[in-house]
């Protein structure tokens, strides 16, 4: 899919790895809409994309209304929705039981599926149902959707169960939602990012930071935000990778701890 006049819905594009996904579209040529939480990070990275390339809307990803309103929203001052990445999530640390014995808080694990799993399907099926109003292009493509998994779909560490859950649940949808909207023209893929060097990832000690990437074989860093972003833009561009969850890891395989 050519990038050029596009129209691509980003959940949680105002800060990390969906940031990143935005400024890599723009550049490409898209417009963007951030469907974000926080408005003060999402007012700024309006300002910072450009104001004519960029938009924001504050939104909770695991509301099927608010998400269905949105995306009238977008179509009704876009015109359309070419591209959705997902992107919003959040990663809690919890066993199964604590060092107590007690049990893992199930509103906590509760919560965690909501956001990262049923938000991430929530936007998916509002895209797929927007996108297939789009007029097929040279490749009959209407449309790309993007979610974002994680390395520890298959290697998840001790707590993190909840997490882990959700972002195998991500990856194991992929097949069969590319197999749903392929009649319609609809790619879906995933991405299962690894160590990636978001704010917060460096706002760890300097010693814990040495230590997961002494596991990495190569290149021994972190990921950059920014190759995210690449992956992004060469998955819309790539119309024959449909189905496919692609490990973003440096060749990383996570240990129990």
């Amino acid at each position: 899919m050519d990038l050029q006049n596009k129209v691509a819905v980003i959940t949680g594009g105002a800060s990390g790895l969906g940031r990143a996904a935005a400024q890599a579209l723009v550049d490409a040529g898209a417009t963007v809409v951030i469907f974000d939480m926080n408005a003060e990070a999402g007012a700024l990275a309006v300002s910072e994309l450009g104001t004519d390339r960029a938009h924001f809307t504050e939104l909770d990803v695991s509301s099927g209304a608010d998400a269905e309103a949105a995306f009238e929203k977008v179509i009704s001052d876009l015109g359309h929705v070419d591209i959705c990445v997902n992107c919003a999530g959040i990663a809690i640390g919890a066993k199964t039981i604590n060092r107590d014995g007690e049990p893992h808080d199930l509103e906590v694990y509760r919560k965690v599926i909501e956001i990262n799993l049923i938000g991430t399907f929530n936007i998916a099926r509002c895209a797929a149902a927007a996108m297939t109003g789009n007029k097929p292009d040279k490749n009959a493509e209407k449309g790309v959707i993007i979610n974002t998994a994680s390395i520890a779909a298959y290697d998840g560490q001790m707590g993190q169960c909840a997490y882990s859950a959700t972002k195998g649940g991500i990856a194991s949808m992929t097949l069969p939602m590319a197999r749903d909207l392929a009649a319609e023209g609809i790619r879906v893929n995933a991405i299962a990012p690894g160590v990636m060097a978001t704010p917060l990832m460096k706002a760890m000690p300097e010693k814990v930071q040495d230590g997961i990437v002494a596991n990495i074989p190569f290149p021994k860093r972190m990921g950059e935000p920014a190759e995210f972003g690449q992956l992004v833009v060469h998955i819309i561009e790539n119309s024959y990778l449909n189905g496919e969850t692609i490990r973003l890891d440096g060749g990383v395989r996570m240990q129990p701890r």
